[in-house]
C-alpha cells in the first residue's frame, strides 16, 4: 500500500483545513485508515479512525467536535476535515492503513503503512 497525503498548510487560528490521502496497491475498502500527527519533540498522537466501509470511526476525544475522518472507497481517498483549528494543533500529520488488525485502532503500531506526512501551521 502506498499512501499520499496533502491538503496542509498555513491557517489562521479559528480556521478550517482538509487533509487528503490517496491511497494505492490494494483494495481500499478492505483496511482501516488513521490520521495521527506529531509536533517536533512530541510523540506521534492519534486523532482518528475510520473502517474500511466507513461506517464506523473512532475520535479522539480532543479532537471531537472539531475533527471529522471519512472516507471515498470510490477514490481511494481518506479525509480529516478539521475545524476550529489552535495553534497547539500545529504538527505534521499523517495518514497510515492497518490493513491485519482492522479494529480501529488508536496505536500506530497496528499501523504497517505510513503516508510521508503534511505540514499543518496553525498561526496569525
Amino acid at each position: 500500500v502506498q499512501l499520499q497525503a496533502s491538503g496542509g498548510g498555513l491557517v489562521q487560528p479559528g480556521g478550517s483545513l482538509r487533509l487528503s490521502c490517496a491511497a494505492s496497491g490494494r483494495t481500499f475498502s478492505s483496511y482501516d485508515m488513521g490520521w495521527f500527527r506529531q509536533d517536533k519533540g512530541k510523540e506521534r498522537e492519534f486523532v482518528a479512525a475510520i473502517v474500511g466501509s466507513g461506517l464506523s470511526t473512532k475520535v479522539a476525544e480532543s479532537f471531537l467536535g472539531r475533527f471529522t475522518i471519512s472516507r471515498d472507497n470510490a477514490k481511494s481517498t481518506v479525509y480529516l476535515q478539521m475545524s476550529s483549528l489552535k495553534p497547539e494543533d500545529t504538527a505534521v500529520y499523517y495518514c497510515a492503513a492497518d490493513t491485519r488488525s482492522n479494529t480501529l485502532s488508536r496505536s500506530a503500531s497496528s499501523y504497517e503503512y505510513w503516508g510521508q506526512g503534511t505540514q499543518v501551521t496553525v498561526s496569525s
